[in-house]
């Protein structure tokens, strides 16, 4: 009976070092990408890119939070952030497709298609950023996505030897949040990890430099 006192008070205790470890990790990259987070009217110009981060699309329309990063960044667009726009998300299926949808809203909404950019294989952020430098040559970038995503994108991004700077789009609160910030605690210790070990995308291919047309990255 004691044995399996001690089994049990080992493992709270290690259940306990475990989630001590893991907010450690979540304040840290928190604190450490604060700095890089700017607001729409400080983000100044020079970047190479705007980088929009996918998330759910229904059929050809973008969800919500897709919505006001598309938004967002294409007043960043406007107002001089960069030349280009590039467009990562997921399209792994034939039938499910966020970057074309967001290439077609920034479209529709005057962005030149010559300046969007589109990355068929941003499976996630980590994946993202690495593609961001390897295959679009990208130096400097303009991060767009919601805040609680922001300081894991910058810092993968920052990981990469990428400057990365972000900018948060949070117009309306969006059910489910709860559960995201929850998640997101998570997914800053994994890319963390990642970050470290840096183990290639599922995609890799030939470089695009973002520096010139957007329509070499068109599949229709």
């Amino acid at each position: 009976m004691k044995i399996i006192k001690k089994i049990f008070v080992l493992m709270i205790c290690a259940v306990l070092l475990c989630g001590i470890g893991a907010l450690g990790i979540d304040y840290y990259v928190v604190k450490s990408t604060e700095k890089y987070i700017l607001t729409p009217e400080n983000a100044g110009e020079g970047y190479d890119c705007i980088l929009v981060l996918g998330c759910g699309v229904h059929g050809d329309t973008p969800s919500h939070m897709l919505e006001d990063r598309l938004l967002q960044g294409i007043e960043l667009y406007r107002n001089g952030a960069s030349e280009k726009m590039l467009m990562s998300g997921d399209h792994g299926k034939e039938n499910y497709d966020e970057v074309n949808v967001m290439k077609d809203f920034a479209a529709q909404r005057g962005v030149s298609a010559e300046n969007i950019f589109m990355d068929h294989a941003g499976f996630s952020t980590y994946e993202s950023m690495y593609r961001a430098k390897e295959i679009f040559t990208a130096e400097k970038i303009l991060i767009v996505t919601q805040d609680y995503h922001l300081h894991r994108a910058i810092y993968d991004a920052r990981a990469m030897g990428i400057e990365a700077y972000g900018v948060a789009s949070n117009p309306r609160t969006y059910a489910g949040q709860l559960y995201r910030d929850i998640r997101e605690i998570l997914a800053r210790n994994k890319d963390f990890i990642y970050c470290i070990i840096k183990p290639e995308p599922t995609y890799l291919g030939d470089e695009i430099p973002v520096q010139g047309n957007g329509n070499v990255t068109n599949d229709k």
